[in-house]
């Protein structure tokens, strides 16, 4: 078993601090705390609430349906900001080696979303070896209807390209949107099971409080 995502991101954390220009670490940290003062949008879809219909392009341009996804079982869908984000690729490193065994167990299936283009997301799934659907969600659309997108701000922007990244160029149709880290569990139905909108976007939702849930639904 993986260290936890928490524990796992604050290494990444602490590295960050020490390799990063200070005045980027700066923004990060009062980016950090204004989402954890938003807290959760009042908006976010919650448990109960039923997904309406959407098709987004796989990591190889493939057009995949929330049907398709929910057609022989319940979909874990995880929500991710992009592979350029470390903490992404943590959570979705972990997700693969220790949650993605289990899954068979509950008929179910895992799949991530972020706003990053097709190629991009091949890139991703190449390089952090991925076994489950990676799509695309162009604007965060999907993300921005069920109340989980957020605009990028001006200075966080600033200091990204500080550092060599620039969203417009990597984010398909050059959108700076993203989705707050966030898991739903969706069943055949479309019906939202399980949600956890995480407002710090270092953290994760841990394989454990997936499994409980999917535990649960039993």
């Amino acid at each position: 078993m993986s260290p936890s995502i928490r524990e796992q991101s604050d290494h990444l954390k602490a590295v960050a601090a020490e390799r990063l220009p200070a005045d980027v670490v700066a923004v990060f940290d009062r980016s950090i705390q204004e989402f954890l003062d938003q807290g959760i949008p009042a908006g976010a879809i919650q448990a109960g609430q039923r997904l309406e219909p959407f098709t987004l392009d796989d990591a190889t341009g493939t057009p995949t349906s929330l049907d398709q996804l929910v057609s022989a079982g319940t979909a874990v869908m995880v929500f991710y900001r992009g592979g350029w984000c470390p903490y992404c690729n943590v959570a979705l490193r972990t997700y693969q080696q220790d949650l993605l065994p289990q899954l068979n167990d509950f008929g179910a299936r895992l799949v991530a979303v972020s706003p990053q283009s097709p190629d991009d997301s091949l890139s991703t799934a190449d390089k952090a070896g991925l076994e489950f659907t990676v799509l695309s969600d162009p604007g965060s659309r999907v993300a921005e209807r069920i109340g989980i997108d957020f605009q990028q701000a001006d200075e966080v922007l600033a200091a990204q390209r500080k550092i060599g990244l620039d969203l417009a160029q990597v984010n398909a149709e050059g959108s700076t949107r993203l989705p707050r880290p966030t898991v739903l569990i969706v069943d055949q139905d479309r019906v939202v099971r399980f949600v956890d909108v995480q407002p710090d976007y270092t953290a994760r939702t841990e394989v454990a409080d997936i499994i409980a849930a999917l535990t649960n639904l039993r």
